[in-house]
């Protein structure tokens, strides 16, 4: 499944702190933790909690939220399905990052060990 230049646009745009409480809530309420999350987001991007805090605070959209981001070099072996487009055929490389964010946070909230997350 191919993403369209419209549907690239609407996450470019979209602010990460408007999105970050769901991500909250979606793994607390699966029994993880806000620092797991944490956890995840700074092994994808190497923000750190007071680096995240400031981008939330400054509502940064996910355009620049990842041109400020220094990918993880095994941000690549992140594959599967996620929010029904398989991660390895998404072109957009905007699109592709905040896929990976969004298969992280999802493997997190089905309770993968940390290790298999952060594919170590």
């Amino acid at each position: 499944m191919n993403t369209t230049a419209k549907h690239n646009e609407r996450i470019a745009k979209m602010t990460f702190a408007s999105v970050y409480p769901h991500y909250v809530t979606k793994v607390e309420s699966k029994g993880r933790t806000k620092e797991e999350l944490h956890q995840v987001i700074e092994w994808l991007t190497g923000f750190n909690e007071k680096k995240l805090q400031t981008l939330i605070t400054e509502n940064v959209t996910f355009e620049t939220f990842f041109e400020k981001a220094t990918l993880n070099p095994n941000a690549h072996l992140i594959t599967g399905v996620i929010c029904g487009y398989r991660i390895e055929e998404i072109e957009n490389q905007l699109t592709k990052q905040t896929r990976y964010l969004d298969k992280l946070i999802d493997e997190l909230a089905k309770g993968k060990k940390m290790e298999k997350i952060l594919r170590m």
